[in-house]
């Protein structure tokens, strides 16, 4: 059982519950992360979902902030579930699931010093799915596009058998229209927590996606191609996150250009391992699109701390053997001609060939 809490560069609270990483944004001179949150229990589920809130200027020393949003509204009082971050005119807009009995909406609440935030009086700002969708209508994802505003949201559709990402846009971030299927995984159920991001002519859509049963399968998808306005057109697709320990994972892009990836490293799995949850956040990771894939290595501020092996990593002939103490261990089998590593007490990360593959652990 974990007795020793303390990581030194994965983020978590001090106390409660932690998930999805949400409304990751740089914003007045930090960097700040927003997270699914039970601030009154160490397991999920006991509570309404939180916003819980940190930043920081490095993303070595983290600063814990007042809880960002709370499930007080007659909307949102099943949760503040995920969404994103977006700046308009000095302005910081929330963007998030509202969920009360079961119903899935979106709404948004805004700050102008990006700790104290206020919900719009006429929230949830979308409150029926389109034939196209399904009541799965969650996870919105806002990107300036032009002279107005798209948005991804999370969702389904049974009679086309795939997971899909729907796109409203907006000319003032409070009023939405649908417009069309942005993207699609075909033979999925649905797709959770999409980043929908510009990057020079292209543009980069990240979504977990989850298969059906009794494959119960999720993959995170990470994607670059061309946008038309209406439709997402993949060019490079990477499947990076190799886990087993790693979900929901969240992009943005920087002052400085870079497109940077948190992740999840959850704790589902964990229950009665130690008095307190053990899920963290991922180190901060830049996207580096090449021909054939996308990277996803540390962002410089952290590469110091990387090394090239752990006594938790056994190497093979064709990969290596991770040594776990209460479960079983992790393999991994290919070709390796780098390896960088992190470990954070109980959290084990490993960068394989500059990100091409990258395995998120919990020691335990």
């Amino acid at each position: 059982m974990i007795t020793d809490f303390n990581l030194s560069y994965h983020f978590r609270p001090a106390v409660g519950w932690i998930n999805d990483p949400n409304g990751l944004i740089e914003y007045k001179g930090y960097y700040h992360l927003f997270y699914q949150h039970s601030p009154h229990f160490e397991v999920p589920a006991k509570e309404g979902v939180y916003w819980g809130h940190a930043r920081t200027k490095d993303f070595l020393h983290w600063e814990e902030l007042p809880l960002a949003l709370a499930p007080d509204a007659p909307y949102d009082m099943g949760g503040c579930w995920s969404g994103t971050a977006i700046e308009k005119d000095g302005r910081l807009y929330l963007f998030y699931a509202s969920i009360c009995n079961g119903r899935q909406e979106t709404s948004v609440a805004w700050s102008d010093d990006g700790i104290n935030f206020v919900k719009y009086a006429e929230n949830p700002i979308l409150k029926d799915y389109p034939p196209e969708g399904s009541n799965d209508f969650r996870d919105p994802a806002v990107m300036q596009w032009g002279n107005e505003y798209v948005m991804a949201i999370a969702s389904g559709n049974k009679a086309a058998n795939a997971g899909r990402l729907l796109m409203y846009r907006s000319k003032d971030l409070l009023h939405w229209t649908f417009d069309s299927v942005l993207w699609e995984a075909p033979g999925a159920h649905d797709c959770e927590c999409p980043s929908f991001l510009r990057a020079g002519e292209k543009c980069l859509l990240a979504s977990s996606v989850e298969y059906h049963f009794p494959e119960m399968r999720r993959d995170f998808s990470l994607m670059s191609g061309t946008f038309d306005g209406r439709q997402f057109t993949p060019e490079v697709c990477s499947h990076p996150q190799l886990g087993p320990d790693q979900y929901a994972g969240q992009a943005f892009t920087d002052t400085r250009g870079r497109h940077i990836l948190i992740t999840w490293i959850p704790g589902w799995h964990f229950a009665g391992y130690g008095e307190k949850s053990i899920s963290c956040m991922s180190l901060p990771m830049e996207l580096t699109v090449t021909e054939t894939g996308i990277l996803t290595y540390p962002v410089e501020e952290v590469r110091h701390l990387l090394t090239d092996s752990d006594s938790a990593i056994e190497r093979t002939e064709d990969g290596f053997i991770i040594r776990r103490q209460d479960r079983e261990n992790v393999v991994f089998r290919g070709e390796i001609r780098e390896m960088a590593v992190l470990r954070d007490n109980y959290v084990l990360e490993i960068f394989i060939n500059h990100g091409e593959k990258v395995l998120s652990v919990i020691l335990c």
